[in-house]
């Protein structure tokens, strides 16, 4: 099959479209560096046309209030071309509880995207997947001060990006869901404890402070943003820092 992986230079994208064309498909990546547009729409006709699948991995440049004004425009403007392309199936990449944060910008904003497409013309599969172990540096940054990180004990159910492109990768070959996947890591943390273990492997001697009002999982309440019933991914934490 013919797949348009927008997007398709990123973390998730690059992976996707490396698995697809080993499995024997033929996946073009898709992004602002490769002359394609999704907000002024410059080059979408041309990288959808004619193509089975379109996969949509482009993510809002900021998470805060200009996230949903992204992906109205991105989506109004990937699902127009995407029908007067003749594409069959259109898949994104959203985040498991993010219909359960109406507090965080990013997320309404990553929830409206899956309302635009399932209320769209094309046949749709929507993966939801559990934080990436890739962002944890990232998290630790945002409340860093000195020789201490305040986190939150939020839960959460790491999954390694492979993963998670592995996953979206089944779907996207597949037939459409019409509706949603959850996929996650094989094991729960609190993310306090996740930033221990991280900074522990690391050999930082910072000390993690729980701090139930620090950084932006701050707001998220009780296991929203884990799903146990979710399709398990293999890689375990201490496997990835490893």
């Amino acid at each position: 099959m013919k797949f348009a992986v927008i997007g398709g230079t990123g973390l998730i994208g690059s992976q996707v479209v490396k698995n697809l064309n080993a499995a024997g498909h033929v996946a073009v990546p898709h992004s602002q560096s490769t002359g394609v547009d999704v907000i002024t729409g410059k080059g979408l006709e041309e990288a959808v046309k004619g193509v089975d699948v379109v996969v949509n991995l482009t993510n809002s440049p900021t998470f805060d209030e200009a996230s949903p004004a992204f992906f109205q425009t991105s989506m109004d403007n990937l699902l127009a071309a995407a029908q007067k392309g003749g594409v069959g199936h259109f898949v994104i990449l959203s985040i498991v509880g993010t219909d359960q944060v109406p507090e965080l910008d990013y997320y309404r904003a990553k929830a409206l995207q899956e309302k635009i497409l399932a209320a769209g013309p094309i046949p749709y599969s929507i993966v939801r997947a559990t934080q990436f172990m890739e962002f944890m540096d990232a998290v630790l940054s945002w409340t860093a001060d000195g020789d201490t990180v305040r986190l939150p004990a939020t839960p959460i159910q790491p999954m390694a990006s492979k993963d998670v492109a592995s996953a979206v990768t089944e779907v996207a070959a597949g037939a459409p869901l019409h509706g949603i996947r959850n996929i996650a890591g094989p094991e729960i943390f609190s993310l306090d404890e996740l930033g221990r273990i991280t900074l522990s492997h690391k050999g930082d001697s910072r000390t993690v402070v729980t701090d139930p009002t620090a950084g932006m999982f701050a707001v998220v309440k009780g296991d929203v943003l884990t799903d146990k019933d979710a399709h398990l991914a293999p890689t375990r934490y201490a496997d990835w820092l490893s």
